[in-house]
């Protein structure tokens, strides 16, 4: 299983867009635990929506999707819609 997720940074309200073949909750723990620099920099994280698939192509294509213009506006209609 693949997964795509939204991981929203309790410090600035930004989200952030991933793809992993991990548990999406595990993947943000690793987040929080201050990865990399951007991580370190913008933690403490929250998932707040992911999606499941089975190919890998098609995860990373919706990852791709999701940071792209149009892919971007329905991302901020998933997060608006969840209240966060």
């Amino acid at each position: 299983m693949f997964y795509v997720y939204f991981a929203k940074s309790l410090r600035n309200g930004k989200v952030y867009v991933g793809f992993t073949s991990k548990n999406p909750v595990d993947r943000v723990n690793e987040h929080n635990s201050g990865c990399n620099q951007w991580s370190k920099n913008n933690r403490p994280f929250k998932l707040i929506y992911y999606e499941s698939l089975i190919c890998e192509d098609d995860a990373r294509q919706r990852e791709r999707f999701y940071k792209s213009g149009v892919g971007k506006k329905i991302k901020n209609l998933i997060v608006e819609g969840m209240g966060t």
